[in-house]
């Protein structure tokens, strides 16, 4: 039997990235930095990407954790990685840009979705903090931008499910519209039942200890965000296949 869906993984390794091709991902979304929301991952990292997983490769570009709003420097990082993204023929490009107001950047973002053509464009989480949903999808509608990931606009999808349902019956198939944010085994099946979507993004991921044999426990290279360099985060590829398979049961 065919699946009915799409399964985007977010990933900020390879390692990752090879276990969530394994469990039946159909996409990957590759990062960096997953615990800061998922920023632009280096060049060595999308090469050897591309390379070793056969499953398609979206690649975040994001230049910071933060706000939407950048500076002109940002910018043109944004257009130097997709550039590099492109040169590899990754399937896809994920961005994402507001203006002060809330509102999408629209003319910066056509000249990157110009840049990145003939690559998918999927617009990321910015999404969730323009200031009208309903506004934003019209003008990425206009801009001809392939899917938006959204959590509603809530802090998980589960709690966004009215206006992801809301975001699918307007778009009516002029754009996809991508659930993400706290997807899991167990609401993954309510996800799916009351969005309407037919593309679902999450990262299974879990927390596993460094094999690091000599530790020194008295700093964190961090600073004050409290992440040990002895707890790694990886793709679970138990929790991905439970998604899928509750997904689709």
């Amino acid at each position: 039997m065919t699946a009915a869906y799409m399964f985007e993984v977010a990933v900020d390794s390879i390692d990752s990235a090879l276990i969530a091709q394994s469990a039946g991902a159909n996409r990957i979304e590759l990062c960096a930095g997953l615990a800061i929301g998922g920023i632009t991952p280096s060049h060595g990292m999308v090469a050897v990407a591309q390379q070793q997983l056969e499953i398609p490769i979206n690649v975040i570009i994001r230049p910071r954790r933060g706000d939407f709003l950048y500076s002109q420097s940002e910018f043109e990082m944004m257009q130097q990685d997709i550039a590099y993204a492109k040169s590899l023929n990754v399937n896809g490009v994920v961005i994402g840009m507001l203006q002060a107001d809330g509102n999408i950047d629209i003319d910066r973002t056509r000249i990157l979705i110009e840049q990145a053509r003939p690559l998918d464009v999927t617009f990321h989480r910015a999404f969730d903090m323009a200031v009208d949903p309903v506004q934003a999808l019209e003008d990425l509608i206009g801009l001809g931008v392939n899917m938006v990931l959204t959590s509603g606009q809530e802090s998980s999808a589960k709690k966004g499910l009215p206006l992801i349902a809301k975001l699918v019956e307007r778009a009516n198939g002029r754009i996809k519209i991508m659930p993400g944010a706290g997807i899991n085994p167990t609401n993954i099946r309510l996800v799916v039942e009351q969005s309407g979507a037919s593309d679902f993004h999450f990262s299974g991921k879990a927390v596993v200890q460094s094999g690091m044999d000599y530790r020194n426990d008295k700093l964190a290279m961090g600073g004050g965000d409290n992440l040990s360099e002895y707890e790694l985060t990886v793709a679970d590829a138990n929790t991905i296949r439970e998604v899928i398979d509750n997904a689709n049961r």
